[in-house]
């Protein structure tokens, strides 16, 4: 047990689903005033049920990689997973409280036309066309297939390296031809994935917390001193 937690110890940073879950479940439920998200260019994106393939994955994509990458990567490959993942995913809990918005790009579905309209119509009824802007679905994504180019053992296996590709790009597409994000949602996804990939693996995180360790330890140590 103790070789266990030694070994796969970073496992605690997903305890951070209590926190995002009852967090997120929340927004999708408050009623308030929204800010509109949309785009000229949302216009000329046709619905297609098909993509709801792509989008589901989704729901398998994110948590193999990130186990992936506990049992498989090192401990900092994990780390900075864990970093991405839920600081960005936490920075768009809080967007969504401070400034809510949501989107009104959905179409009627057709429910008998085949099974991929009809798993829509569910995702319809579940997920509300709220808490849209940014994206935490092509947030996600991006975050996963960067962890899996990171990774030691996936970075020369090409055929992985580009079926990831594809299923990202796939997803990051999904949510714009099922109507459930605008291309504003995926550029600010963009943007915010841009700003923690450069947060996190330029190192400034891992600087910032020797700094604040650091700092620390001198004021503790300065404080006994003083006692004494």
């Amino acid at each position: 047990m103790k070789s266990l937690l030694k070994k796969y110890g970073q496992a605690w940073t997903l305890l951070y689903f209590f926190i995002y879950l009852p967090w997120f479940l929340w927004l999708e439920q408050r009623t308030t005033e929204v800010t509109i998200i949309s785009s000229r260019i949302d216009a000329y994106i046709p619905f297609c049920e098909y993509f709801a393939i792509p989008y589901f994955l989704w729901f398998i994509y994110v948590p193999l990689v990130t186990l992936f990458v506990l049992f498989i990567g090192t401990k900092e490959d994990f780390y900075k997973h864990s970093a991405m993942l839920f600081i960005g995913m936490t920075v768009c809990l809080v967007i969504y409280t401070l400034w809510p918005n949501a989107q009104l790009l959905r179409v009627a579905i057709d429910t008998d036309k085949n099974i991929f309209t009809q798993a829509i119509a569910h995702l319809y009824q579940t997920d509300t066309s709220t808490n849209v802007c940014p994206s935490i679905h092509v947030y996600n994504s991006l975050v996963c297939h960067t962890a899996l180019l990171k990774n030691a053992i996936i970075r020369d296996k090409k055929h992985i390296r580009f079926l990831s590709l594809i299923l990202m790009i796939a997803i990051c597409i999904s949510t714009l031809f099922l109507n459930q994000h605008s291309i504003v949602d995926v550029v600010a996804s963009l943007a915010l994935f841009l700003i923690m990939y450069t947060f996190v693996y330029s190192k400034i995180l891992i600087k910032t917390y020797k700094f604040l360790k650091n700092s620390v330890s001198e004021y503790s140590d300065s404080s006994s001193g003083s006692s004494r």
